[in-house]
């Protein structure tokens, strides 16, 4: 798998090629809220997580031979390793913990905040800027995902579940922001393999009963966490670090609130849970704010003369 030889784009302008990457990842992502659901039926919080990145890990390690990726540089390999405790590690250990206590749907609510915890960090630490525009656009879209949360009678309980979310939230948003330099400097496709492979490692202290789980758990289970490892884990992470190198980090953000329209899509094909027609109100007017954004939201640059 190569990088496209192509320019490029202006810094927080969306180019067909960073869109269509940035709308694979979303929709492998918002699919992994039902996979997980299945794996935690059979598997402890912690055993979800390592097995969907043992799988992914594998599937970028068998990549990394086959296209010869070379290992990270030195001076880098610790920048990667830091990152990736944030970014993979943490993100999900706090993610599926937290999920064991507070409703899947307050849960997508605390993580929305983390597009405005990105923009926040790309602003001060990444020379990012919005309008006024695009921070109203932010708050409509995160006033669509809490219509689509109010919509299904879930409110936010600030539970400790809810603050391993709010956690999980931040660290992946400082991933995002601070990758970007990396990125600068490296191929983004080898950043994704060694950054998923390293933020494995941290998971191998959930070993312990593993092995007995796997013996125990029903196909359904194993396939779904076969899944979730390959397709939200390792290609879609792929997708969305090539798109992150091209666009800017907020930018790029600001379409994870289209999240929440996927997952319950996927949740009703899937699960055969039905969406509340407020919840698909809420929907559109998230995409809308991220439309807004995206448009509107952002200065534009300085003409080159």
């Amino acid at each position: 798998m190569r990088v496209p030889s192509t320019a490029a784009p202006v810094p927080g302008r969306i180019d067909p090629l960073s869109l269509a990457a940035i709308l694979v990842t979303i929709a492998f992502w918002a699919s992994a809220f039902a996979g997980i659901r299945v794996g935690l039926e059979a598997f402890t919080p912690g055993h979800v997580t390592l097995y969907r990145f043992l799988v992914a890990a594998a599937a970028l390690g068998i990549y990394a031979v086959v296209a010869r990726i070379p290992l990270p540089p030195p001076a880098l390999a610790g920048r990667i390793a830091l990152l990736s405790v944030f970014g993979i590690t943490l993100y999900h250990v706090c993610l599926n913990y937290g999920e064991t206590t507070v409703p899947a749907g307050t849960a997508s609510l605390i993580i929305a905040a983390g597009p405005v915890i990105t923009a926040l960090l790309a602003t001060r630490f990444a020379g990012e800027r919005l309008n006024v525009l695009g921070w109203l656009s932010t708050l409509v879209s995160l006033v669509g995902v809490t219509v689509i949360v109010l919509g299904s009678g879930q409110g936010v309980s600030f539970t400790q579940g809810a603050l391993l979310i709010l956690a999980a939230a931040l660290f992946t948003s400082v991933y995002f922001v601070f990758q970007k330099p990396v990125l600068k400097v490296m191929n983004p496709l080898h950043f994704t393999v060694w950054s998923l492979i390293l933020g494995t490692v941290p998971m191998l202290v959930f070993l312990p009963g593993f092995a007995s789980e796997l013996r125990a758990a029903p196909l359904d289970a194993h396939l779904a966490m076969i899944y979730i490892g390959v397709f939200p884990a390792a290609l879609a992470y792929l997708t969305w670090t090539y798109a992150l190198s091209r666009v800017g980090p907020s930018a790029t953000t600001s379409f994870l609130y289209v999240s929440p329209v996927v997952a319950i899509l996927i949740a009703w094909l899937w699960l055969g849970e039905v969406p509340h027609v407020i919840s698909l109100i809420g929907g559109a007017v998230a995409v809308a704010g991220v439309v807004l954004v995206n448009t509107v939201g952002r200065p534009r640059p300085a003409e080159t003369p």
